[in-house]
């Protein structure tokens, strides 16, 4: 008896009782369905990834790519994504920064015994003296009060007796980049009567070129790094993208390669060309080959003044060389013909030639020639690069975007710029331009981007008085004046000292660039007007909050970006 079902005890099946095992049936039925439906729920949650146009699958991205359609769709290719785009950003990390109170004050070193000090008032300051070492960074700590600080170098003299260059790594305390950045200033400081000591001026970005030079790893530094800083980008440092060189014949000859020769790519968008390189990068990976590459690069004419094609632009003009090497095997293609030719029949190394994009990478895998070469002909969109990574090789080939980073020249114009508004500011961008005169797929925009609009819009949004960073295409920037009477507006142009004659990227480029001076192009102006706009603390955007139109310009398919 003991063992019956509850239901079939005695008294269990009179009328009074009918109605409790009825509510408690359904209560545990509709139990069983909530847990049910939040274990489905919690595994959608788990598996789903949200569409990014990066990592569509290839057909898709080779349909858009390709397309020549009139439709009402318009694909921005004006700014280009790279990997440390990607790149988490570990919070924890970084907030193991150099507070004030871990430096000791100037007062605490010089310790309590009495000195006389009026002698040496006047004298040259000893930039050595760890009191100057602190007084120096309480000063740059209290001065720069949206950064977060987390290495000072030691400092050094500067030019003159009373000022010492000090050099640091920061990242902007509202940073959404997993980037540090590094810069230089010169300080000017004083010794009183009572041996306190002042820092009287702190220079401009980059003032303390003294310091610049990069410190070797034994040397002592002041620091509270984050954990694998040494994987993040750090914009400041000295660039080293100087090409590899292969070292001896026997080097050479041990090693395989992989070429793709020119296709059907060349002086497409950068969206196009990324693309297409990474793919056959990502195959160089697969294959276990050292990938040879064209460091020449034709820039598309959307990006030219001239509005043609231009040939002969660098790889290093817009990418960060010195990480790609750093991270994976390659070598640029004058170097590696010039070796071949010298010692390829010599050494017997031999060569594979694929003529046919369908031909898979799983196919060469067991290839033993030293050299793959793919070539492509001369029918669109065949001789895409990128075809090689599509179909049955696309669930094998990974495209290794943490590879490519960006220009870390051009990142550092994007720091002065930012430093310049002491990284304390808002942005807005503002699309005008083509779009704005084209009423039949933008019948908003003109209108709700006029200054008038503008003043309107922000007013909600950005507190009077603040910076204002301004990113557009609208090539009069006094259409926005009215808006001075707000902000402190600033514009790219406004810091065209930081690629003029006499900057640090002129000086490099030119270097790069054999010594012929290298023109500060359309694409470079996008990417570093669009990254000052990112490191902006408040971001408007025209098609999520300026205008009712679509970044896309079909007013029935508005999507969130």
């Amino acid at each position: 008896m003991m063992g019956r079902s509850p239901l079939l005890r005695a008294g269990s099946l009179r009328p009074e009782n009918l109605g409790q095992h009825a509510l408690a049936l359904i209560g545990n039925l509709c139990f069983t369905l909530f847990v049910i439906g939040v274990l489905i729920f919690t595994i959608i949650a788990a598996t789903y990834e949200p569409e990014d146009p990066l990592f569509h699958p290839s057909d898709r991205i080779s349909t858009f790519l390709t397309s020549t359609s009139n439709a009402t769709f318009e694909s921005d290719n004006t700014f280009v994504k790279t990997g440390e785009d990607f790149m988490a950003v570990n919070q924890t990390a970084f907030n193991t920064f150099i507070n004030i109170t871990d430096v000791a004050d100037s007062t605490e070193l010089a310790g309590s015994a009495a000195a006389d000090c009026e002698s040496e008032v006047g004298k040259p300051i000893d930039c050595r003296d760890p009191e100057v070492f602190h007084a120096m960074m309480r000063a740059a700590i209290e001065k720069f009060k949206d950064i977060h600080f987390y290495r000072f170098g030691k400092p050094v003299r500067g030019s003159e007796d009373n000022n010492c260059d000090m050099a640091w790594r920061f990242r902007p305390k509202e940073g959404k980049t997993a980037s540090l950045y590094k810069d230089y200033r010169r300080f000017v400081i004083s010794k009183s009567v009572n041996c306190s000591l002042t820092v009287i001026d702190i220079g401009e970005y980059h003032s303390g070129v003294n310091a610049r030079k990069r410190k070797p790893k034994k040397q002592a530094v002041f620091e509270k790094a984050p954990q694998s800083s040494d994987a993040l980008p750090i914009v400041g440092e000295m660039v080293n993208d100087r090409l590899p060189v292969v070292e001896s014949e026997a080097s050479f000859k041990n090693v395989k390669y992989l070429y793709y020769t020119p296709g059907g790519d060349r002086c497409k968008s950068m969206n196009h060309y990324l693309w297409s390189f990474l793919c056959a990068l990502g195959e160089a990976q697969y294959l276990n080959r050292t990938f040879v590459m064209d460091l020449n690069i034709c820039l598309s004419s959307m990006y030219t003044k001239t509005g043609h094609d231009e040939e002969g632009k660098d790889f290093r003009f817009y990418f960060d060389f010195e990480h790609l090497k750093e991270a994976t095997s390659v070598l640029d293609q004058t170097q590696f013909w010039t070796d071949w030719n010298k010692w390829h029949r010599k050494d017997g190394l031999s060569l594979h030639l694929v003529e046919d994009f369908r031909v898979t990478p799983m196919k060469l895998k067991d290839v033993k020639d030293t050299l793959i070469i793919r070539k492509f002909g001369s029918v669109e969109p065949d001789n895409y690069w990128y075809r090689v990574c599509e179909g049955e090789a696309e669930s094998v080939i990974q495209r290794p975007w943490h590879m490519l980073w960006k220009s870390r020249r051009l990142m550092d114009i994007v720091s002065a710029i930012a430093a310049k508004m002491n990284w304390d500011y808002d942005s807005v961008h503002i699309v005008r331009g083509e779009k704005a005169a084209n009423k039949e797929l933008w019948p908003n925009l003109d209108r709700d981007t006029s200054s008038d609009a503008l003043l309107m819009t922000l007013k909600d949004k950005i507190d009077e008085g603040r910076n204002l960073y301004i990113a557009t295409n609208e090539p009069e920037t006094s259409f926005f004046d009215p808006l001075k009477d707000k902000y402190t507006t600033h514009f790219l142009d406004d810091y065209k000292e930081f690629w003029a004659e006499n900057s640090e990227w002129y000086s490099d480029t030119t270097k790069l660039n054999n010594g012929a001076p290298v023109e500060f192009d359309g694409y470079m102006r996008i990417s570093v007007d669009t990254e000052v706009f990112l490191r902006g603390k408040k971001q408007l955007e025209t098609f999520n909050d300026l205008t009712r139109d679509c970044k896309d310009g079909y007013k029935f398919r508005c999507e969130a970006y």
